[in-house]
Order: structure tokens, then sequence, then C-alpha cells
């Protein structure tokens, strides 16, 4: 099953990784009448908890917008209305943007790929981080596979991909403490290799919109 993938770039704007929520907050914002895909929220406005179309991504401090199926549709339409960016009150004129199409295909695999975290990878919530926190050190290292494995398949489901095979995830986590909605919190960096085709710049686990989770392919 092939689904268009869109990718915009800011080459000249140089962001924190922290602020992608911030270009989250600033694009749902300036186009909220367009489409509630910018900012994951239903019509009514709670929180949509489906895998967001539309995810926001700072990466090597460049700023990205990164579009799948109808966000895909959505970015494209939105590509020439983007002039500018205020990130906290600072005005960043957009002189250069790229935009970049492509089909993906992302499914089970024969063959085992790996993948590379680009940002932090947040995988726990509030249930399962007590129950990581207790685990003997050995332990850890299945769970959070385990984790991961339900991310992948949370991601397919997304795109309305579902699978026969069975995911076997191998990883290599390393734990960090990031500050998130003024917490502190679990996440992790590492990589990891599993039996299935995924997208570059998608991201895993939970808050993908606001950046956390993404990877990309090195195998």
């Amino acid at each position: 099953m092939s689904i268009q993938q869109v990718i915009i770039r800011f080459p000249e704007i140089r962001l924190q990784t922290r602020d992608a929520h911030k270009l989250r907050g600033y694009f749902g914002n300036l186009f909220a009448s367009e489409s509630p895909l910018l900012h994951n929220h239903l019509s009514d406005g709670s929180l949509s908890y489906s895998y967001p179309k539309v995810q926001y991504k700072v990466i090597n401090n460049q700023p990205l917008l990164v579009g799948l199926g109808e966000g895909a549709e959505l970015l494209t339409a939105l590509f020439m209305k983007i002039r500018e960016l205020n990130i906290d009150g600072r005005l960043y004129p957009i002189d250069q943007k790229n935009i970049s199409t492509s089909l993906i295909q992302p499914g089970s695999s024969t063959q085992h790929h790996k993948y590379a975290f680009q940002t932090l990878w947040m995988g726990l919530n509030q249930t399962n981080a007590s129950v990581y926190l207790k685990m003997p050190a050995p332990e850890k290292k299945a769970f959070l596979e385990r984790v991961l494995t339900g991310n992948c398949l949370s991601f397919l489901k997304g795109m309305e991909i579902f699978i026969d095979e069975r995911l076997q995830v191998r990883g290599a986590f390393t734990e960090k403490l990031t500050t998130f909605k003024n917490k502190r919190m679990f996440a992790f960096s590492g990589f990891f290799e599993v039996n299935a085709s995924l997208p570059d710049y998608i991201g895993l686990g939970k808050q993908v919109s606001r950046g956390f989770g993404t990877i990309i392919r090195t195998a």
C-alpha cells in the first residue's frame, strides 16, 4: 500500500529541538480553520488519539513539517501560504523553503531494517513508567522492545495497514531525562532493528506530533 509523504524544510532557520512543540502551536493557530490535522484535536476541541498525520520536528537545528496521507495533501496545499515563523515572539522571515514528496510503502518485511532515533523516544506513560522503574536492569531492555513493537504497530494501524506477521524488535536504548509540560520524564536515545519497513522522519511513541521519537533508517 502506497502512502504519500510530504516534508517541508526551512534550511535557513535554526531552532532548538525543544522548539518543535512551538512549531506545532504556531501552525496550529495560524491555520486553525484549515484542518484539525494541524493540531490533532477533534472538531469539538477534544484531543484525537489517532496517529498524527502532521508532525513538527527540529532535526539538527532545522525545522521540519512532516505530512502523511491526508496530512501530506494538507501541507502541500498550505506550502505557498507559509511566509514566516513566529517562535516565542521572535519573527523568522522565510526566504527559502522546500518541499519534497514521496510515496512510501510501510509494512512488514522479510528483512530486518535498522533505525536510529533522531530525537528522544518517549516510550513510557505514567502506567508503564512505574512498572519499568521497578524492574531489574536485565529485564528493562526486553520491556522497552515490547513497548517499541507496540509503537510500530500503532503507526501501521494509523496508516490503515494491518499485518499478519509478528514484529520482532531488537534495540539498544540509553535512558535520558527530558522536560515535558514542566515535568521531568524518562525518554530514550538509541537504535533498533525490526522486520518492518518504516519511513524516515516519522515518529514513534508518545508526543510524536511534537517531534519526539523521530527515526531514520540506517541499514
